[in-house]
């Protein structure tokens, strides 16, 4: 009777503990999802309703109107081509370089090694505003400024280290016998990367092209001081330039952000089993 009572408590407590998980992470869900669906209401439905107190949390009248004004009004095709050339862009970049530099600091020798991995680090601590200034001196004395390309080099430069370190920790996870055996096979250090290192890190390569694209596509301090020509605004630059002195067209505003989030959104859930296995490549040893 008391080992019945004992198991029927430990039951409980188990089915207690689960409820108590699944609401916590019900809890979470709701308070990262609340401000997407708030975002949607109110572009959604007229502005008088959004601005009453207290606000309803369910659309009371559709309205597509902000999304007909924003398209009618705004260059919103040309925003997202630019934005999706800078992007483009910079990941090419970053690739590029990041296969070379994650390369040489996992299977090459050489003096300093240590020392520059770390130096890659903290430049990860300079924040953007302390160097805006002397890169757009030094843009504008080139005739660099107002240039989606050159917009991409600074984006890459920024984003580039913490990309080196996420695809050398793929490296890391291919076995050092492997490089070597290509080696032996008669490849070039540059051959073995590219028919047999590259094809084995796919999931780091995956993971830091979304994560500078994503760097690039939300980026603004940079974008908004280098680029003073309406034709090649980016996304980022768009969007803020729907504030206006005398008002803020909320709804707009709100339609514009869910309208540029869904491109994203949607990349993201398609490839995100493939980031996962970026980011967490090189935690055992292969």
């Amino acid at each position: 009777m008391a080992a019945s009572s004992t198991a029927a408590v430990h039951k409980l407590r188990r089915l207690g503990k689960g409820v108590a998980f699944y609401a916590l992470i019900l809890g979470f869900c709701a308070a990262v999802l609340f401000p997407v669906y708030w975002m949607i209401v109110n572009s959604i439905q007229p502005l008088n309703h959004g601005m009453q107190f207290p606000p309803p949390l369910i659309p009371k009248e559709i309205s597509f109107l902000p999304f007909i004004t924003l398209f009618e009004n705004f260059p919103v095709a040309r925003w997202l081509v630019n934005s999706l050339l800078l992007a483009g862009m910079t990941t090419l970049i970053v690739l590029a370089l990041a296969v070379l530099g994650s390369f040489a600091m996992t299977f090459l020798r050489w003096r300093g090694k240590a020392a520059f991995g770390l130096l890659l680090l903290m430049t990860q601590m300079l924040p953007e505003a302390l160097v805006v200034i002397p890169v757009y001196a030094m843009y504008r004395n080139l005739g660099l400024s107002d240039s989606l390309p050159a917009l991409s080099l600074v984006d890459a430069a920024f984003i580039l280290p913490i990309c080196i370190w996420i695809l050398k920790n793929s490296f890391d996870s291919i076995a050092e016998e492997i490089y070597e055996a290509a080696l032996i096979d008669g490849c070039s250090p540059l051959g073995a990367l590219v028919r047999t290192l590259l094809p084995l890190s796919a999931p780091g390569l995956v993971a830091i092209s979304v994560v500078s694209f994503f760097y690039a596509w939300n980026e603004y301090l940079f974008a908004v001081t280098l680029v003073t020509s309406p034709d090649i605004r980016p996304v980022a630059v768009g969007l803020a330039s729907l504030k206006v002195m005398l008002d803020t067209p909320i709804d707009r505003v709100l339609a514009a952000a869910l309208f540029f989030s869904i491109f994203p959104v949607i990349f993201y859930l398609l490839i995100q089993r493939y980031i996962v296995a970026g980011l967490s490549a090189g935690a055992v040893k292969g």
